[in-house]
């Protein structure tokens, strides 16, 4: 079988006129989503320095700055903390909604939020008289300004997923990934035909989560077991050089995870650490709940001087998707000690 004729008949399948119907019934992507920690956190640091700005103006000393910033802040704060809790709450509501519905709802809760930070204020003798519609104007114009950056950080998970799942079916079709999977199925057709249809099976498997789109996070069992079918495949190319271990945690198996993020680093594990030694290697992965918070470590020897930049692009991948995704909650660490190249990762429950 030549390379043109199967990546021709992925180029078939693409022109078929029902994939163009089903990329038109694609579901909204969440543009407006104030939920993440480090949305909170970055909010809430943007308004004030906007208000402790726009306090300067009017300020005679240090004293008279710190004294208007602190009562500017008792009506601000509680209007932008409404704000991210309003778009918080209804975020299902709000995916449901085009692009352009999703940021004009952003920008008018950010006006009510406005109108209600004046509220507060009017309501302890702060502001006489009130000014409602300044109020309002301005708090449609910073939330305008955090949609906006929001916009920007969601659309920005969209080239670096598409990525990810078009590397991760280059890499799929790679000729001698296919061709070696291949024959190891053909050499066990007579000697053990049950496995040689479990090998085509966990290939065909491997093929359909490339192909498919899974959306913007998918759990952490289902990525588990997406690795443990690529190693099933490559343990009857490697026999016993390859050793893996496996010490999993049930509980912290619903955390999410970006579609095909643990598949690379396997892949990287087998490429740097099993492949290159004739003695072949060890793989070991293991997954923890603490707290609010699911563990995933992944470990593998390293043949000679094979060190982090070693494994490429898919490092800086996987850190970048994950960020995407968990903002600061997620945490990604990687190092190489002693012969063992280690990877950590942390994501919320």
């Amino acid at each position: 079988m030549q390379d043109s004729q199967i990546l021709s008949t992925f180029h078939d399948f693409s022109t078929q006129p029902a994939d163009r119907d089903t990329m038109h019934k694609l579901p909204q992507v969440l543009l407006f989503d104030a939920c993440h920690v480090g949305v909170v956190l970055r909010s809430v640091l943007f308004v004030e320095t906007v208000t402790a700005v726009a306090v300067m103006f009017g300020a005679a000393s240090w004293m008279d700055w710190m004294a208007r910033v602190s009562l500017v802040t008792a009506g601000v704060l509680p209007g932008t903390l409404l704000w991210l809790l309003v778009g918080c709450s209804f975020k299902k509501l709000l995916g449901r909604l085009g692009n352009m519905a999703q940021q004009t709802a952003g920008v008018l809760l950010g006006a009510v939020a406005g109108l209600y930070s004046c509220g507060v204020l009017a309501m302890a003798g702060l502001l006489t008289p009130a000014p409602w519609l300044a109020s309002a104007f301005s708090g449609a114009l910073l939330s305008s300004m955090l949609v906006a950056a929001l916009v920007l950080r969601a659309r920005a998970r969209m080239p670096a997923a598409t990525t990810a799942r078009l590397s991760e079916l280059q890499a799929r079709i790679r000729p001698h990934f296919l061709f070696n999977t291949l024959n190891s199925a053909i050499a066990l057709v007579r000697a053990d035909p049950v496995q040689a249809e479990r090998v085509l099976e966990d290939l065909s498997d491997l093929f359909r989560h490339a192909l498919i789109d899974q959306g913007e996070s998918v759990t952490l069992a289902c990525e588990i077991a997406l690795a443990q079918r690529y190693l099933a495949i490559e343990h009857v190319r490697f026999g016993d050089r390859i050793v893996v271990h496996w010490a999993l945690d049930s509980a912290a198996h619903s955390a999410r995870l970006p579609p095909l993020l643990l598949q690379p680093l396997i892949e990287n594990a087998v490429k740097h650490g099993i492949e290159p030694s004739a003695a072949g290697g060890t793989i070991r992965m293991k997954t923890e709940r603490r707290g609010t918070f699911a563990i995933i470590k992944i470990s593998n020897t390293v043949s000679g001087d094979c060190g982090p930049a070693g494994f490429g692009l898919a490092l800086a991948n996987v850190q970048e998707r994950l960020s995407l995704l968990h903002d600061v909650q997620g945490k990604f660490q990687y190092g190489l000690k002693d012969g063992l190249f280690q990877v950590r990762i942390e994501v919320p429950l």
